[in-house]
């Protein structure tokens, strides 16, 4: 019999996913959350593992709208600082989904990964019966499969991100975390969490437990209360993060391994959860209390402010987290990479976009360009995160579905069974139409609006001259990231090699209208953002070391 591999591993996992037409009828019919969380515990069971065994990974859980990914990667890289041996379960992944179980910040070997995997495949095979589905849905099984890794592995701790929402969350099957998270609050995932901040708020202070201390960052004073009351109801104390400014006070400020202004409060956040922790544990050094002016009238008790540890220093700096606010220069080709996916996650993207490219140097006189690559699924407001962009007056914007070829056959990491390319393909015709109708009503004189005056950003990002025919022609629909890729750095990236494309799948030809703008300028600026999985398949194509 042929040993089972690696990628037969993905492929057999990526059975998993539920396909696109199952996945409306199932939105229709969506059965009790109670009841699937149970059907968790059950697998969890039928995998080898009660819910008990759980309690000794000294489980850090997070949870949030935005930043709860870079929360979780501050908080993994201050203990590993420690010395701790440390388990990291986050999502989604990037290019190889290895990357959703890590050890010491490492994903997992693919040997490893397809050692666990298909032990946990075939217990749960051997344990089916009539009165259950056999297997669990793709991302309840990795959610499992974490736990084996982190147990067999005897990791001294594991940082769990929480999926979706967090009450009814598959990883809520932990019933003894040593501390909890919640990192910053905003509209995502309607269908699922509900349409205010207010219910997702509630969503996500259910994995708050009895006794087991809470943090969460400055929220509006709607979504904070309802933590508050959620807290209160089953006797969890929890504590309001005070800002990074208090905890830097009296010492050298406090760098941070990723870039942007909103980290600062995830920082805020990971240095609670890690001080907690160790502290929990009875472990040394974590941090001399100080007294503090700090005076916030707010619904929760301040957390303790400390004198950050040179671990906590340096497990700050070390932090890596691919796909936010991350910078690759390339040659001419400066991208721009991250995954914000809400209107207040694209905000802070903006933000931090225009920031870096005041602060650039100016290498040659020559136009530059700024180009978007954008991709939304799933409920998101596209017009809101669109509109949000305009500002930055892009050359050019740059839409495709979230895949890396048009035939991704040979690459079982990038699949999803959850939507048809049809629907990928309409759905960003239907970015394209929002974007030019925006950038149509932002080019209409308005004689009542007055002149903007953000001190924030540059006066204009618009540094190359727009194409010829106006407004519609500043576009472009790709089939997949590859083409849009090509067409983008014109041969100027020296690390991209595009793999070669069958004909007749590209939507625009490359050497199209707007190509010559491209191939003359002096430098390329790209943002590539409204998808951490369009983010990952850039990755994949520009970094080829990840895919090894």
């Amino acid at each position: 019999m042929r040993a089972e591999t690696y990628q037969d591993a993905v492929r057999t996992l990526n059975t998993l996913q539920t396909n696109a037409g199952y996945l409306e009828q199932a939105k229709r019919q969506r059965g009790d959350p109670q009841t699937q969380l149970e059907a968790m515990v059950l697998y969890l069971a039928r995998s080898g593992l009660q819910v008990e065994d759980l309690d000794k990974l000294n489980i850090i859980h997070v949870t949030g709208t935005k930043g709860k990914g870079s929360t979780c990667a501050f908080t993994e890289r201050i203990l590993r600082s420690y010395g701790l041996k440390t388990g990291f379960f986050s999502s989604p992944h990037l290019v190889q989904v290895r990357e959703r179980i890590r050890i010491n910040g490492q994903p997992i070997s693919p040997e490893l990964f397809t050692k666990y995997f298909w032990r946990v495949y075939h217990r749960l095979e051997e344990t089916k019966d009539g009165s259950c589905v056999s297997m669990p849905a793709y991302f309840r099984f990795l959610t499992l499969m974490a736990f084996h890794v982190f147990l067999q592995e005897k990791v001294d701790l594991a940082v769990v991100e929480v999926g979706i929402g967090g009450a009814y969350d598959c990883t809520n099957i932990i019933r003894k975390p040593v501390v909890c998270g919640v990192s910053s609050l905003g509209i995502d995932h309607t269908s699922l969490l509900g349409d205010t901040v207010e219910k997702i708020a509630w969503q996500k202070g259910g994995i708050f437990k009895r006794g087991i201390p809470a943090y969460t960052v400055l929220q509006p004073d709607g979504p904070l209360a309802v933590l508050r009351e959620r807290a209160q109801q089953i006797s969890c104390p929890l504590y309001l993060c005070p800002p990074l400014e208090a905890l830097e006070e009296g010492g050298p400020p406090l760098t941070l391994g990723l870039e942007g202004e909103h980290q600062r409060s995830n920082a805020a956040l990971a240095l609670q959860l890690a001080h907690c922790w160790l502290q929990r544990q009875d472990h040394p050094g974590i941090g001399e209390l100080k007294t503090s002016r700090l005076s916030l009238l707010r619904q929760l008790p301040l957390a303790p402010v400390f004198q950050p540890t040179s671990h906590m220093r340096h497990g700050l700096q070390d932090t890596e987290w691919l796909g936010r606010t991350q910078v690759l220069r390339r040659g001419p080709l400066t991208w721009y990479l991250d995954g914000a996916h809400t209107t207040s996650s694209v905000q802070a993207c903006v933000r931090w976009f225009r920031q870096v490219l005041q602060r650039r140097e100016r290498l040659s006189s020559g136009p530059e360009v700024c180009v978007l690559l954008f991709n939304a699924t799933g409920d998101r407001d596209r017009v809101a995160l669109l509109k949000l962009l305009q500002p930055c007056q892009f050359d050019y914007a740059v839409f495709c579905p979230n895949l890396t070829e048009v035939s991704p056959t040979d690459n079982a990491d990038q699949q999803n069974f959850t939507v048809t390319l049809d629907q990928m393909l309409l759905r960003c015709l239907e970015h394209q139409q929002h974007w030019n109708n925006l950038a149509e009503e932002q080019a209409r004189p308005d004689l009542w609006r007055p002149p903007s005056s953000e001190p924030s950003g540059p006066t204009s990002l618009l540094l190359a001259p727009r194409p010829p025919h106006g407004h519609s022609t500043n576009s472009r629909i790709f089939s997949c990231i590859s083409h849009a890729l090509q067409w983008i750095s014109q041969g100027r990236d020296p690390n991209f090699q595009p793999p070669s494309a069958p004909r007749g799948h590209l939507t625009q030809p490359v050497a199209g209208s707007g190509s010559s703008v491209l191939q003359e300028a002096a430098a390329i600026h790209v943002l590539v953002t409204g998808s951490l999985h369009l983010v990952g398949g850039v990755l994949k194509l520009l970094e080829p070391s990840l895919s090894q």
